[in-house]
């Protein structure tokens, strides 16, 4: 049996080694979604050791790619299953005046290991780019992300433009700053903290 606590415990430790033995050891879907959990618990824990000034950007960084793995480790197990036909096709960004990518990143591993076609945007993205990108592609399903608490503001501005251009898009937003609070004020459909929350948001929709 997988310890997920030692797994919580070695990625707010940032310790490798004891990551992917645990990770590896998995061996069906619904440890592969314990273990996200677990993985996402040890990512607060270094959210909290930096806000506290024992982590540094490094660190963050490190952990970003540790997480990644762990994602990729876990992509064959946490694959809803390749549905036939066309995949569903979404918007990914960090929006405008956030250059976070970490989380985004994550996100997008898990959407496409469930059969999302992801249209990354990248950070600090406008909302006309959202727009433009939306109108082009047909798009239904866009996901804001972001780490800052003024990226609230640049979440609203990005919702109420996609409203303006008369665009049917549901719109999740995902990251440190948002709440069911955030969520109604800014105007989106739903709000995540987890990429699990997301991905199963963003299946319900495309169905």
């Amino acid at each position: 049996m997988i310890d997920f606590e030692n797994l919580a415990a070695a990625m707010g430790e940032l310790d490798e080694d004891t990551c992917r033995e645990l990770l590896e050891a998995v061996a069906s879907p619904e440890e592969a979604e314990k273990a996200m959990e677990a993985c996402q618990k040890g990512m607060d824990t270094v959210g909290k050791l930096f806000e506290e000034g024992e982590y540094f950007v490094g660190d963050l960084i490190y952990a970003g790619e540790l997480m990644t793995d762990a994602v990729e480790v876990l992509k064959p197990y946490l694959a809803g299953g390749e549905s036939s036909g066309v995949k569903t096709k979404m918007i990914l960004c960090t929006v405008k005046d956030d250059l976070h990518d970490i989380g985004k990143n994550i996100v997008r591993s898990m959407l496409e290991a469930n059969g999302f076609e992801v249209l990354d945007l990248g950070i600090d993205c406008p909302a006309s780019k959202v727009v433009e990108t939306a109108k082009a592609e047909g798009i239904k399903i866009v996901a804001l992300s972001g780490v800052l608490t003024l990226a609230l503001d640049s979440m609203k501005a990005t919702v109420e433009a996609i409203k303006a251009a008369g665009l049917e898009c549901k719109v999740i937003i995902g990251g440190a700053p948002v709440s069911a609070e955030a969520c109604k004020n800014i105007g989106a459909d739903e709000w995540a903290h987890s990429p699990k929350k997301t991905v199963d948001t963003c299946k319900a929709w495309a169905e």
